[in-house]
């Protein structure tokens, strides 16, 4: 019998394959299968198909499989990933932390309940991360920073210490925040744009420096 502990992956797509990726280098986790919409049943990530939608969920937790991961990625919205998030709390499902063994964190660091920390990624002493954060490639987390929930921290991003990102808000692509700026709910921080002050709830900020 497997000792590994079964997980269920809800959302097809780029991100569900780097998960995959990183569930397979753990060895932890059996994957059971993907859950997406009905016109993608069948197919299959990295071999794992694609073999539940959404209303099957709770069905599946009755029957054993108590561990599900939201496996959508968000590009700016992250609208859908907090619904299936909800979602899976609701039914019941357990969220794991998922921290790819290519990463470099530091023990001080919090991480809660459903976030992914992709390979390559820096977050050093005394940061928090919040729920369901998605903390993507090679991004670097300085020092007290405070992540909320529903967060995604873009690939090649810098945090300098002491940042504050507030719920549900994108940094994109190779972006830069120097240090003890805050950054608000749902804002949109543009690819390769560079903050040195801080910005509001609900407002997308672009350029160097980002306005």
């Amino acid at each position: 019998m497997s000792s590994k502990t079964d997980v269920v992956l809800v959302g097809g797509g780029g991100h569900c394959k780097v998960v995959i990726s990183i569930l397979n280098k753990i060895g932890k986790y059996n994957i059971v299968g993907i859950s997406d919409t009905k016109e993608k049943l069948g197919q299959k990530i990295l071999g794992i198909p694609i073999k539940y939608t959404d209303d099957q969920l709770e069905e599946l937790f009755k029957k054993g499989i108590k561990h599900a991961l939201v496996t959508l990625g968000s590009v700016g919205n992250p609208d859908h990933r907090i619904r299936l998030f909800n979602m899976l709390k609701t039914i019941g499902f357990e969220l794991p932390v998922v921290i790819s063994p290519d990463s470099m964190i530091d023990d001080t660091v919090d991480i809660s309940v459903g976030s992914v920390i992709m390979p390559g990624v820096i977050i050093n002493a005394d940061t928090k991360i919040g729920k369901n954060c998605i903390i993507n490639t090679r991004a670097s987390i300085d020092h007290d920073c405070r992540i909320a929930d529903h967060v995604h921290i873009a690939p090649g991003v810098t945090l300098s210490g002491s940042v504050i990102v507030g719920e549900g808000t994108h940094i994109g692509t190779g972006a830069s925040v120097i240090q003890n700026i805050k950054i608000g709910k749902f804002s949109i921080v543009g690819t390769g744009s560079v903050v040195i002050k801080d910005v509001p709830d609900g407002i997308k900020v672009v350029g160097v420096p980002a306005k």
